[in-house]
């Protein structure tokens, strides 16, 4: 009450009252206290000095935003935590438990389950074995010789090395393996016996269900009813691995929200899996935790071949699986350059698009405090993209830390480039990639100009593989 009385007193407008979703996380309500009383723990920090604050290399674009919100500041230094390990589960002032009290007991004893696994020698052996023989790993960390090249003769002939982080490789054809199956491991852990799960682009669900055939675990996959008809491949195939799929009126949000209410009726025998870095606390963080392998890898696999660390990392961001597996390695190495790419969709001035940390404001969807595409009455924008994977009206609250902190860059790419380095990538590599993962190549075009010539790695996470968009790319294309 006191919460609301403070901020229809500061309301100009009846408009302005409306979006309290935003207003309610305003630095006005932040406990100070509250954000430093865990610094005695075991945390991993990054120590940006204010030097190093400035960035190496010309920005790329105007998405980035300067420190907010410091946790702690010395006279020279900003502490900015790369890791959350407090109960809230927060991420600066994004994340958190919001959710109705039925769920506060099954998130604390999913908390205390990811927490024990995490110990767990022999859990782990399990999964590093699962993820060896069965998903695949480790995957290949490819020097794009010819993507490189083509680069290096637009600039006369000078250039950045280009790698991909071949997470297309993995089984089912994209990183959501990594997290699939460790959370279906969990979920027989815990004696549950059905999963249930929301997809997108169709490859989390069709990880979940592989995942689950491979552990005998019923599965349910709930699917937007148009992204069954634009990623038909995907859903078929979990039917055939077992998978019910459950088609819903509208786009992720709405098969995310649906999956929601499906375990919510049946929570002491079902589990929900989810693939996105999203959602109330644990689950951003134990997704981005199975997702942590591919950085671990990129970190060792670059030492090897060129003795260093990559300059900069590349990768696209829907809700933030894929980005935040390949960069939460690097957090802490502030000489390492973090790229996030959003969907621009038909551009940002056209109002289609899926740039959340671009164009969105602060507020509560789906658990927690987090960026979010809303009008200016804290309703829900409806997201576009021709990457199905893409089209969410928000992102996960590690990120919005990272782009609030500074520590990471945020850019987008429209449907047409994202298309176009499809195709780019197919015709000089003889890679096809999927659309998710083709707005992180497209952004090459705009970075490569802004980088120095000399001898700089550049790591793309090429995190899925583009069969299953074959359609959409001629669709479009001939539509023209």
């Amino acid at each position: 009450k006191k919460q609301h009385t403070i901020l229809i007193n500061h309301s100009n407008s009846v408009m302005d009252a409306c979006k309290l979703q935003s207003r309610i996380v305003s630095s006005q309500f932040i406990d100070k206290k509250e954000a430093t009383k865990d610094r005695s723990s075991a945390v991993v920090q990054a120590v940006i000095t204010r030097e190093n604050f400035k960035v190496k290399f010309p920005q790329l674009i105007t998405t980035y935003t300067p420190l907010l919100l410091p946790l702690i500041e010395k006279e020279n230094e900003v502490i900015v935590e790369t890791d959350s390990t407090n109960s809230a589960g927060k991420f600066g002032r994004f994340g958190g438990t919001f959710v109705p009290e039925t769920l506060i007991m099954s998130l604390k004893q999913l908390e205390s389950e990811f927490k024990n696994v995490l110990g767990d020698q022999l859990f782990q052996e399990e999964l590093t074995t699962g993820l060896r023989d069965y998903a695949g790993r480790e995957t290949p960390l490819y020097h794009a010789q010819r993507l490189s090249e083509y680069y290096k003769s637009k600039n006369g002939g000078k250039g950045p090395d280009i790698y991909l982080k071949r997470e297309d490789l993995n089984h089912t054809g994209s990183h959501k393996m990594n997290n699939s199956l460790a959370q279906a491991m969990i979920a027989k852990r815990i004696g549950r016996k059905s999963v249930v799960t929301a997809t997108g682009s169709g490859q989390h669900g069709l990880a979940t269900a592989a995942a689950c055939a491979k552990l005998g675990l019923e599965c349910t996959v709930f699917m937007a009813a148009k992204d069954m008809d634009r990623q038909s491949s995907n859903a078929r195939l979990m039917k055939l691995l077992g998978a019910r799929v459950e088609g819903v009126h509208g786009s992720f949000k709405d098969a995310s929200s649906e999956a929601f209410r499906y375990w919510v009726e049946d929570l002491e025998n079902s589990y929900h899996l989810t693939g996105s870095a999203v959602g109330p606390h644990p689950c951003p963080t134990m997704v981005r935790e199975f997702q942590s392998v591919i950085g671990k890898e990129t970190k060792k696999q670059a030492l090897e071949k060129w003795g260093g660390k990559p300059d900069v990392i590349v990768a696209y961001v829907g809700t933030g699986s894929n980005a935040l597996g390949i960069f939460h390695e690097f957090i802490s190495d502030t000489d390492v350059r973090l790229i996030g790419v959003e969907a621009g969709g038909l551009g940002l001035e056209s109002g289609r698009h899926s740039s959340t940390l671009a164009k969105g404001e602060v507020g509560v969807y789906h658990g927690a405090i987090s960026y979010l595409l809303q009008d200016d009455y804290g309703q829900i924008i409806q997201p576009h993209s021709i990457a199905a994977g893409m089209e969410y009206p928000g992102v996960g609250p590690e990120l919005s830390f990272l782009k609030e902190s500074g520590r990471a860059e945020f850019c987008v790419a429209t449907d047409e480039e994202a298309l176009d380095a499809y195709e780019r990538l197919c015709k000089l590599e003889g890679i096809f990639p999927s659309l998710e993962a083709s707005h992180a190549i497209a952004i090459l075009d705009k970075l490569v100009p802004t980088l120095p010539n000399d001898n700089i790695k550049v790591v793309v996470n090429c995190s899925g593989r583009g069969d299953k968009d074959v359609d959409i790319l001629f669709n479009h294309r001939v539509a023209q």
